[in-house]
């Protein structure tokens, strides 16, 4: 299995060997109490410079980065360990207890001990009971722990903090987002084990109890007209996989994974010819945030940062094969820690494959008789978080033209408000009898240190501008195009156009394409929104990413994550608008281009009780990076599973007045 890989390259996620090695080389030279935990334990991965060394044969120190956390102190350290020498290297305190505070993310185990710590608290329990919450119920009772944002308050201020929200359930397999227990929250001190801070709305909302469930018990009768779709690779795949690395159609990259990131592509370069060309070294999402549009108690203050609050590494699934991913696949286990720091595989956790994506390119020409089509083939590398009641999957695409694109799938449950009778929601819309579902945005974050052709790149802005009537436009039809470079990191933040048409192409200036201009690639937007909440709001100053699309940075080590390294109860002004203030070069260098995207969701009866998936997204497209179209040496198969469905039923009628068809050899 790939967690089981033994020939370790300098960018292949730590093995199972090398976690239990560097907890217990952290703990025997720390003498770390039996009450520290691991939120994080990650490979430090090497630059580019440290990587080109190594390929010229200079050794390269295995470093593992370790985020230790006193469950009794709240104390937290950042520590290096070598692995190559044994020993610690860096040990660093965090300054939590200081301006503007931040925490390590929230762990599973401290998620267990909350539901207790909630139900045993007195104001709780007299503050549900006074929605007709009896004593039967409350074993059964689902409890939420919540990142908690920050509002300046006491409680909040250096403190390791979730908030609490409740549902009522009829019984264990019983969809709790359908019973909101509203105007009642906890807070929750997790170093205290205790609630610090307890709402109690005045106003009594009845607890919705109609059952909106989705387990296949709940659907006995399932659909008797869909016959099966099998996708069949008989020769077995196109790609090749050596531990971590994948070759494909000329694309070749090595495969990382995160806890707090997920899924991240390393060295990702497409061949031209027998050239092999970077393009980019390093692609992740580093963070989402989940802001709500609710000023009410149970909601104001949600605005999850589900990568760097909880970890998307750590909260992704165990794919199924047939239901998740279909056809022929490779599936990618994955070395990980628990919060103890014990090393465990996670299960088919990357999910790789190859899928038919439509036509590729296609002319028919009455003239001479040359009637060609080729089939477009995607490569899929492919991962699903579970935060909460959301689900999200990060697909990153690869095309046989040299396109890249990276698509997130939003689905799973809403959050829900309860409503009372005769009353309508005022925040969002509302899903079904007594329920509402606040209005909410998603944002995502992409970082992707950019390599084209290796050496130094340089971002450009354009836009679409109509030209004025006169001696050149004579017809008035004539548009132009500008063109902007982006000399230092102030000159980038900025929002996409479509009107203008707006885009963004990352080129190597030292370089010159077949027509004499730099090789590069664009940057195509999607449709997406921007936070929308109001400048100076908590929410706007934590995520400060997502109010902007693009972002370019030079790159630093240090500088990982869009929303900086710990948004947990932070009182915000980290990540991206910190680091552009540095006002760097950003011309001809070594870059990071960042891009905030996503998805505002209004919710409505059909997003219940499991919402359809809804799609946000970029798209990289080669831009004179290569000579020519690089898929015009696909072979022109047809494929001989199709069939007519006409044949079915007309038979031989059909076939004596067929024709010959359009994919001619």
């Amino acid at each position: 299995m790939d967690a089981l890989v033994t020939t370790i390259y300098p960018l292949d996620p730590l093995s199972l060997t090398e976690i239990s090695r560097a907890v217990a080389i952290l703990k025997a030279e720390k003498d770390l109490a039996e009450t520290v935990r691991f939120p994080i334990i990650r490979l430090e991965e090497p630059g580019k410079e440290a990587l080109a060394a190594y390929r010229a044969g200079h050794g390269l120190p295995r470093l593992a980065f370790l985020l230790s956390l006193d469950l009794v102190t709240g104390e937290a350290y950042e520590s290096l360990v070598d692995l190559s020498d044994g020993m610690v290297t860096a040990h660093e305190r965090l300054p939590l207890d200081e301006m503007p505070y931040g925490q390590p993310p929230i762990m599973l185990c401290e998620f267990e001990a909350v539901e207790a710590i909630v139900k045993n608290d007195p104001r709780w329990i007299a503050a549900v009971k006074k929605r007709g919450i009896t004593d039967e119920d409350i074993p059964l009772i689902q409890i939420d722990p919540f990142s908690s944002g920050y509002f300046g308050r006491d409680f909040e201020r250096g403190k390791r903090i979730v908030r609490a929200v409740s549902y009522w359930r009829g019984d264990e397999r019983d969809n709790g987002y359908a019973h909101p227990i509203e105007g009642v929250v906890a807070v929750v001190d997790l170093t205290l084990n205790q609630v610090t801070d307890l709402v109690d709305d005045e106003k009594i909302i009845p607890v919705p109890k109609k059952k909106r469930n989705y387990g296949r018990e709940t659907f006995p009768v399932t659909r008797p007209d869909l016959k099966p779709l099998n996708i069949v690779q008989p020769e077995g795949p196109s790609f090749t996989v050596d531990g971590w690395k994948v070759e494909w159609q000329g694309w070749s990259f090595r495969v990382g994974f995160t806890s707090r990131e997920g899924l991240v592509l390393h060295e990702l370069s497409v061949k031209e010819g027998e050239k092999i060309r970077p393009v980019i070294f390093r692609a992740s999402v580093t963070e989402m945030v989940v802001p709500y549009a609710d000023p009410t108690a149970n909601h104001y203050w949600k605005s999850a940062f589900d990568a760097g609050e909880y970890g998307l590494g750590r909260l992704a699934n165990c794919l199924e094969l047939g239901c998740d991913c279909l056809g022929h696949i490779h599936y990618f286990d994955v070395p990980a820690a628990d919060d103890f720091g014990q090393p465990f595989v996670m299960k088919n956790a990357i999910c790789m494959h190859e899928e038919d994506y439509g036509i590729l390119w296609k002319h028919y020409e009455f003239r001479n008789g040359i009637f060609e089509v080729r089939r477009s083939r995607r490569l899929v590398i492919s991962f699903f978080a579970t935060v909460g009641n959301y689900d999200y999957g990060f697909y990153w695409y690869l095309y046989q033209d040299g396109t890249i694109q990276l698509e997130a799938k939003l689905t799973g449950i809403i959050q829900t408000a309860a409503v009372a009778s005769g009353e309508t929601y005022r925040w969002g819309g509302m899903v079904d009898d007594n329920l509402g579902g606040p209005t909410h945005q998603h944002f995502f974050n992409a970082r992707l240190h950019m390599d084209i052709d290796g050496g130094g790149n340089t971002v450009t802005e354009h836009e679409f501008v109509p030209r004025p009537w006169g001696e050149d436009n004579p017809y008035g039809n004539v548009f132009d195009t500008t063109a902007k470079v982006l000399k230092r990191e102030l000159d980038s933040p900025n929002i996409a156009n479509g009107e203008t048409g707006r885009y963004w192409k990352v080129q190597n200036p030292n370089l010159k394409n077949s027509v004499g201009k730099a090789p590069g690639y664009k940057m195509v937007v999607m449709p997406s929104p921007v936070m929308l909440a109001q400048e100076g709001s908590t929410v706007a100053q934590r995520g400060g990413f997502a109010k902007k699309h693009i972002w370019v940075t030079a790159y630093d080590p240090k500088e990982k994550y869009g929303s900086g390294d710990y948004p947990n109860v932070h009182a915000g002004g980290d990540g991206l608008p910190k680091y552009v203030q540095q006002n760097r070069n950003i011309e001809n260098a070594d870059l990071v281009l960042w891009h905030s995207f996503g998805h505002t969701h209004v919710c409505k009866p059909e997003d219940f009780p499991i919402m359809p998936v809804e799609y946000a997204g970029f798209t990289l497209k080669p831009n004179g990076f290569f000579a020519s179209n690089i898929s015009m040496d696909l072979p022109p198969e047809k494929n001989g599973h199709s069939v007519d469905n006409r044949e079915n039923c007309c038979g031989a009628e059909l076939a004596e007045t067929k024709t010959s068809g359009c994919c001619h050899s």
